[in-house]
C-alpha cells in the first residue's frame, strides 16, 4: 500500500505540473492579440476493480461470491489540451490594417512555403508588393483562398491617394475620395470540430486531423471591425485562482510523499531489528 501510495501521489504531482505550466501559458500572453486560452484534460492511470475475499482487498475480475467494493485509481496524467474559442474584448487600435472578428470564425494564413494556418489575431500591415499580410509576412487569404492584394495594376501608381476599406462583411475597398473600388473579400472560416485544433504558436492554430473539415462562415455569422483588434479571452484572476488551488494541490500530495516515506523507513528500521 505504501508504494501504491507513492505511486498515486507521483502521478497527481506531475498532472498538476502540467496544469501550473498551462495556467503560466494563459497568464503569460493575457495581452496577446487572438489568444485563446487552453484547458487539460486529465485522465485515471491504471483505474482497477477492487473486491473483498474473505476479509482481505483483491483487486482485478469478480471470481465467486466477492464483494465488490469500487474503483482504485493509481493517480491521473494529462489526456489532452483543448482551446476555449469564446470571444475575446474588442480593443480599438484606429490602426486601418488592423481587424478584429466579432462571432464565428478565424482569418486564413498562408506562409511563403504554402503552409495554411488559421488565427484570430488581426494585426496585419501590406507588404512591398501590396498584399496584406501578418506581421510575420505570412498572406492573410480571402474567400476564394487566395492572397489579398490591396491595389490592383491601375492603382500601384498612386497607391498612396487610396484609403482601403473593409466593410463588417469582410467586403474590401480602395476609396481615393470619389470613387470605391471592389478588391474582394476576406476570407474568414471554421471548423467541424473545433477540440481537434492545435496550437502552433503566434495565437495560430491548424487542424490535427485531415477529417477536421474546414468550413467558410457565412456572414450572418461575423462581424468584421476594421481598426480594431481582439484581445486574449484569458482572465488574469481566474487564472491567479486556478494557480493558488493548483499550488495548494501540489502541497497536499507531497505530505502524502513525506508520510509515505516516513513509514516505508519505519517498515524498514523494523525489518531490520527483526532480522
Amino acid at each position: 500500500m505504501i508504494l501504491r501510495g507513492f505511486e498515486s501521489a507521483s502521478n497527481g504531482m506531475l498532472s498538476l505540473m502540467d496544469n501550473l505550466d498551462n495556467t503560466a501559458n494563459n497568464l503569460a500572453n493575457v495581452n496577446t492579440a487572438g489568444y485563446k486560452k487552453s484547458a487539460l484534460t486529465f485522465k485515471n492511470t491504471m483505474d482497477s476493480s477492487v473486491y473483498q475475499k474473505n476479509g482481505e482487498l483483491i483487486k482485478g475480475q469478480s471470481t465467486g461470491n466477492n464483494r465488490y467494493l469500487g474503483e482504485l485509481s493509481m493517480g491521473s496524467e494529462t489526456m489532452k489540451i483543448s482551446y476555449d474559442f469564446t470571444q475575446g474584448g474588442l480593443s480599438q487600435t484606429s490602426v486601418p490594417f488592423d481587424f478584429a472578428i466579432q462571432g464565428d470564425g478565424l482569418f486564413k494564413l498562408m506562409d511563403r512555403d504554402g503552409n495554411i494556418s488559421y488565427t484570430r489575431n488581426g494585426s496585419f500591415c501590406k507588404n512591398s508588393e501590396q498584399f496584406l499580410t501578418t506581421k510575420e509576412g505570412d498572406y492573410v487569404l480571402d474567400n476564394q483562398n487566395r492572397p489579398i492584394r490591396l491595389y490592383n495594376d491601375d492603382m500601384a501608381d498612386r497607391a498612396d491617394a487610396f484609403q482601403i476599406l473593409v466593410t463588417e462583411q469582410g467586403n474590401i475597398e480602395a476609396f481615393d475620395g470619389r470613387n470605391r473600388t471592389a478588391l474582394g473579400s476576406i476570407g474568414i472560416f471554421n471548423f467541424s470540430n473545433k477540440e481537434d485544433l492545435l496550437a502552433v504558436g503566434y495565437s495560430r492554430f491548424r487542424p490535427r486531423s485531415e477529417d477536421n473539415q474546414e468550413l467558410r462562415t457565412p456572414p450572418t455569422k461575423y462581424t468584421i471591425h476594421q481598426g480594431m483588434l481582439e484581445m486574449s479571452n484569458s482572465n488574469v484572476i481566474r487564472e491567479m485562482l486556478n494557480t493558488i488551488n493548483t499550488n495548494r494541490n501540489y502541497e497536499s500530495l507531497s505530505r502524502v510523499v513525506t508520510t509515505n516515506s516516513d513509514l516505508l523507513d519505519s517498515a524498514i528500521s523494523v525489518g531490520r531489528i527483526k532480522g
